[in-house]
């Protein structure tokens, strides 16, 4: 028997979300509405999850954190330590390449008002323990908010209560694999402040750090 796919772009588990992004597509017929496909190099040491694709954003481009203003400052930030070839990811056929990085959501599909349920983040649950599996000896994840983070822990089959979620926290998963943990770089959060530029940039610069401690 064929091992799982870690994707599936005709994934229809969600009944609510098939739904929903049926009717997105007769509201705008050239967006993407469909499960959004993980970005970057497949052999990648570092997986950044974040929570799902965004309505103007991945869910129309099709490329996690492509057109929204959520991806603004990560493709910065990724550009700044290495990790991608430009600063900007204005579409998929844009050109950019991202380097020793991968990018991928919890939830695959756009949910309404951008809140998966908890059964969602479940069902999709799936798709990221194979991708965690997929991952090399000594690799970072970066876990975009409570959600993501949460997802990666029941993914790696962890307890939750022995990893709580705090902005820059590091979780030793096992002998190959450490977790980051950073706020969402959502527009509420950098509007609001609670995760400036630089706080998003120092989380990054400690994900270079252990990968290049790893190879030193």
């Amino acid at each position: 028997m064929a091992e799982p796919a870690s994707f599936d772009p005709d994934c229809t588990a969600c009944p609510r979300l098939t739904e929903f992004l049926q009717e997105l597509k007769l509201q705008y017929p050239g967006y993407h509405c469909r499960p959004v496909a993980p970005f970057g190099d497949p052999g990648a040491r570092l997986l950044v999850v974040g929570l799902a694709p965004g309505m103007h954003g991945a869910n129309a481009t099709g490329r996690p954190f492509t057109g929204d203003h959520a991806g603004i400052l990560l493709y910065q930030v990724l550009h700044q330590c290495g990790f991608a070839s430009a600063p900007e990811s204005l579409h998929r056929d844009d050109g950019l390449q991202l380097v020793n990085c991968r990018i991928t959501n919890a939830v695959k599909c756009l949910p309404p008002r951008n809140k998966p349920l908890g059964v969602e983040v479940k069902t999709c649950n799936a798709f990221l323990v194979r991708e965690l599996q997929a991952l090399p000896r000594d690799s970072v994840v970066v876990a975009l908010g409570g959600i993501a983070h949460r997802a990666v822990i029941t993914a790696l089959g962890a307890k939750q209560v022995q990893h709580p979620f705090g902005h820059g926290a590091e979780h030793k998963m096992s002998d190959d694999l450490l977790l980051l943990d950073s706020y969402h770089c959502s527009r509420y959060n950098t509007q609001t402040r609670r995760l400036t530029p630089d706080m998003f940039l120092q989380i990054f610069q400690r994900a270079r750090k252990l990968l290049d401690q790893a190879d030193s």
